[in-house]
This record gives C-alpha cells, structure tokens and sequence, in this order.
C-alpha cells in the first residue's frame, strides 16, 4: 500500500483452554517458533514471545494489512491443528477470545522485559491477576463470567 505510513503494537494475550497447564516445558520453543513463522508469513514483526504452561504473550509490529480478529483466528487455528500434528498434547484448544492491548513506540522495551520475565511475574501473581489487572489498566470493561471459562479441576 503506497504511501501508507503505520506503527502499531500489539501485545496479544490468551489462555489454553479452561486455562489448564498444558504448553510442555519441553515443546514451549518450538510452539514460540511456530507462532513466529505464523506472524512473519503475514507480514508482521515478533517483537517477542512467551508462554506459562496455561498461556501465552506475543508482542508484535502489526501491518495493517490484516484484521486483528483475523491474525488472531490464524494463530489459534494453525497452532492447535500443529500441536495435535506433532503429537506434543492430546486434546489441546485454547480459550475462546483473547486480549489486545496497543503500546506506544516509547512503552515497547519495557512490554518486552515485561514478557520476557513471564516466570518471575508469576511467581507473585495468577494468570487471571495478571489479565484483569491489565483489563483494567486500558479500561476495557469486562464482565467476569466471560473472562475465562473456569478451570477443570
């Protein structure tokens, strides 16, 4: 697109279904490359990328040539089908929905720190703190029985 000019960051956060621990240690990388390739072959940027076992952070430059909702339909999709493919997790889905939350070009080092140190963060607060309390930081109002459907215990 001639003579369109953007910057968008996107930060995009979502759980695996019932928010069971089910992204393996040993295969969290390559699921991380997988998602990469994903984004790249849309043209966009990972800016970076990391998960628990029961979700996942990915920080990107967005063109606009894609919808949000669509990337985002790509990425569930392609990387459920891939994980029942390589056999890595028997009856994985991830969570109806996601989150998006736009940064400004001044705030993308700190979300990528903030990313990159997913294991320390939760060592003082859930998933479901982490998520709410961001809900709440760019004022998204949000009812919660429709946040996340409830772990199987």
């Amino acid at each position: 697109m001639a003579n369109t000019y953007t910057q968008l960051h996107i930060q995009f956060v979502f759980a695996v279904k019932y928010r069971k621990a089910l992204i393996a240690p040993e295969w969290k990388d390559k699921l991380h490359k997988y998602i990469t390739g994903i984004i790249q072959s849309h043209q966009h940027k990972m800016l970076c990328i990391n998960s628990m076992p029961d979700h996942i952070h990915i920080f990107i430059g967005m063109r606009p040539t894609q919808s949000i909702s669509s990337l985002m339909q790509n990425v569930k999709s392609e990387t459920t089908k891939w994980i029942k493919e390589q056999n890595l997790c028997v009856n994985f889905a991830w969570q109806e929905g996601y989150g998006a939350f736009s940064y400004s070009r001044s705030h993308v080092p700190n979300v990528i720190r903030y990313i990159e140190n997913q294991e320390q963060h939760h060592n003082k607060e859930t998933f479901l703190e982490e998520y709410q309390r961001q809900l709440r930081a760019f004022e998204i109002e949000y009812d919660n029985r429709y946040i996340f459907k409830e772990p199987i215990q």
